[in-house]
């Protein structure tokens, strides 16, 4: 039985599949040229999220699935599994038609992202938890990736305090990958985000070796009634602790 609390075999193969699908969809309908800017941004998320619950409720009836995308229930609050997926990370940067855009599957187990698979569809690429990567060398200085619009001031904070370069970029997923992908060697995030926004980029990120916590250092927990999470860091583990103190730090400044 799927709902019960275990994974299944094929999980991580479907969470990766379907990743991958939904890129190529919404490859297909930017490149068609018949719509742009926010519009674009908008048909790509309906199209991928259609896409996306109608093949997870096929494939796995019996779990919790919440997305973006779609109208929340409680349902899933009685769950032991539940999908969590955001067909579209970094819609502006899609509409924009960048490469620092995400589509995130995860599987949470009991709170705990347990499988996820992270699209980068722009660079043809999908990250995913049951195929982790030697992590390439850490930058000299560190570098932090930051949003490109609106860098949270505790980023920049501590970023200045561990003298860490700013690395500008769009989505959630697009950031955790490039610490994964050895394109920086931090991501401090305090804006605010939802539990769609990181529980895929979580899950690849822990099992490729990474820490992943709130920024006081707590756990990451899924699948709760408020779905909001406001903040998260994710970064090598002999970081953690130095940027965690930091963070304190300037918090107490």
């Amino acid at each position: 039985m799927s709902g019960t609390g275990t994974i299944v075999d094929g999980d991580a193969e479907l969470a990766a599949r379907l990743a991958h699908a939904a890129g190529r969809i919404l490859i297909e309908v930017r490149e068609s040229g018949l719509i742009g800017g926010k519009a674009l941004g908008k048909a790509g998320d309906v199209t991928a999220n259609q896409f996306l619950i109608n093949a997870l409720r096929q494939q796995r009836p019996e779990d919790g699935l919440l997305s973006e995308e779609s109208k929340d229930t409680d349902e899933r609050l009685s769950k032991s599994r539940v999908w969590i997926i955001d067909p579209v990370d970094g819609t502006r940067e899609y509409g924009e038609e960048r490469t620092d855009w995400a589509v995130h599957i995860a599987l949470a187990v009991d709170g705990v992202p347990t499988i996820g698979a992270v699209a980068l569809p722009g660079l043809n690429l999908v990250l995913r938890s049951d195929r982790p990567t030697a992590l390439p060398p850490e930058g000299h200085p560190l570098r932090m990736v930051v949003s490109r619009t609106r860098p949270a001031a505790e980023a920049v904070a501590v970023a200045e305090a561990i003298g860490a370069e700013l690395v500008p970029m769009g989505s959630a997923g697009a950031k955790a990958m490039a610490v994964i992908r050895g394109e920086a060697d931090i991501y401090l995030h305090s804006g605010g985000q939802y539990e769609w926004d990181s529980c895929a980029p979580v899950a690849v990120a822990l099992a490729h070796g990474l820490h992943c916590s709130r920024i006081d250092g707590s756990p990451l927990v899924y699948n709760q009634a408020d779905t909001y999470m406001p903040d998260l860091l994710i970064c090598r583990k002999d970081h953690a602790d130095m940027v965690l103190e930091k963070v304190r730090s300037a918090a107490a400044a």
